[in-house]
């Protein structure tokens, strides 16, 4: 809560309030989160091509675990980071794709004809070139890699351009971004699967039956949730599915609507009202639970979906990907890496194959009915917004740890990094040039 929120509720403000608030409105900054995951990315190349290269990289690999009797799970270090930290990532993936689902640009096919067409050729193409460039060489399965698309520093992007971007190719971008995300769980889910051990995987899906449920009779608890969570992605982990689609899975189950409606709350209020002020609240006996149960009301006036998003998203953005990031990006390249046929391959599914199937694929939507361009959208603007979806990244970078390994997986990765950092000179380069300069306001 800012100063002014304060300030209009007379609530008592203390030095300390200054500093956490600028700290909150930073970490609610979506931009600000593409920052912290560039600054991680920068380390991570730094310390891997630097004389502290052996420590940093063999960090990542100190085994881990735990077990339970005959049960054991010792693992490397970047695979909690990528099977257990990602699988939140993935969690509020989930929840993103649920909201444009039910309350956003996806939710009615008019709208969304677009952004999906958008997003099928932005990942069709791309994989299309990858695999015309490998044939039939060992790194063919690495097809999925230049497929997705980064948000985070896609709104990073658009936060550099400020008012010049449209609304309405904001929402266009986002919108893709989220369809894309949609495609490359389904490329994680049936793409990158070896083998399945229909037992573990049972026991998974009787835990998402629990959580269903308990949804149903109206458990409340996150505290639960959480625990039921924790023994899906477990039973996942051990199936051989990969364990962030248990993430995804939830995240598409929690409820969208909230539990306590507005005018429902207002009773509660004009009830707290009369505790507090009419009814002796200095003597009222059982203050501590009167005072959980109107603190619950007012949290179930959000649906969980939307407490979740705003509770995990700072996590996310200034944590998880951070440490993702570091984990991951840190690879000792030399120049020549750039021209290895796999980064190539990766480069050009990105920088080229990502516009071109946007730009395709959308014109092809609109020449058929089935879809308009936006207000404030050219062709042209929709190519340059098409580039800056060639930012992969995250998604790309864990795609590429599915996929590959050895000498091709760190090439590939060199690929990733190159390539995005040319989309987002060519994204942010094409916007400046084809949208006006935002008008200045007098003050």
């Amino acid at each position: 809560m800012n100063d002014d929120a304060l300030d209009s509720l007379g609530l008592p403000k203390e030095p300390i309030d200054r500093i956490s608030n600028a700290l909150e409105r930073f970490l609610h900054i979506e931009a600000a989160s593409g920052v912290a995951l560039l600054v991680c990315t920068l380390v991570a190349l730094g310390l891997a091509n630097s004389a502290a290269s052996e420590w940093f990289l063999g960090l990542w690999k100190t085994r881990v675990g735990f077990g339970f009797g005959s049960f054991q799970m010792d693992y490397p270090l970047y695979h909690w980071i990528n099977d257990g930290l990602m699988a939140i990532f993935f969690f509020v993936i989930g929840l993103e794709v649920k909201r444009e689902l039910v309350i956003g640009e996806l939710n009615e096919l008019r709208k969304a004809a677009l952004p999906i067409a958008a997003a099928i050729g932005g990942m069709v193409v791309p994989a299309g070139i990858y695999l015309l460039m490998q044939g039939d060489t060992g790194a063919r399965a690495g097809w999925g890699i230049p497929m997705a698309t980064d948000i985070a520093f896609v709104v990073g992007c658009m936060a550099v351009l400020g008012s010049r971007i449209p609304h309405s190719l904001r929402v266009l971008l986002l919108s893709l971004a989220i369809a894309d995300d949609i495609g490359a769980i389904l490329v994680i889910a049936i793409g990158y699967t070896e083998s399945i051990d229909l037992t573990a995987l049972g026991l998974g899906f009787a835990g998402i039956g629990a959580v269903w449920g308990m949804a149903r009779v109206g458990v409340r608890s996150l505290g639960l949730y959480g625990l039921a969570g924790l023994l899906v992605w477990l039973a996942f982990h051990e199936s051989g599915v990969h364990a962030t689609v248990a993430g995804v899975i939830l995240g598409l189950m929690t409820p969208a609507r909230s539990h306590v409606s507005a005018s429902a709350f207002s009773r509660v209020i004009e009830r707290a009202s009369g505790v507090i002020q009419g009814e002796a609240w200095e003597t009222t006996s059982h203050r501590s639970e009167k005072l959980r149960k109107f603190t619950w009301a007012a949290r179930e006036t959000l649906s969980p979906l939307e407490y979740l998003e705003g509770m995990l998203h700072p996590w996310m953005g200034f944590v998880i990907m951070p440490i993702f990031a570091l984990a991951n990006a840190g690879v000792p390249f030399e120049l020549s890496d750039v021209a290895h046929p796999v980064a190539l391959a990766v480069g050009a599914g990105l920088v080229v194959g990502k516009p071109v199937g946007i730009l395709v694929f959308s014109f092809i939507a609109v020449k058929l009915g089935l879809a308009s361009l936006p207000s404030g959208v050219s062709w042209g603007v929709l190519a340059a917004g098409g580039c800056l979806a060639g930012i992969g990244f995250t998604m790309a970078l864990f795609i590429s740890g599915l996929a590959l390994s050895g000498e091709a997986l760190d090439v590939a990765k060199v690929g990733v990094l190159a390539a995005s950092a040319v989309a987002a000179i060519l994204g942010v380069g094409g916007l400046l040039v084809l949208l006006p300069e935002a008008p200045h306001r007098d003050t």
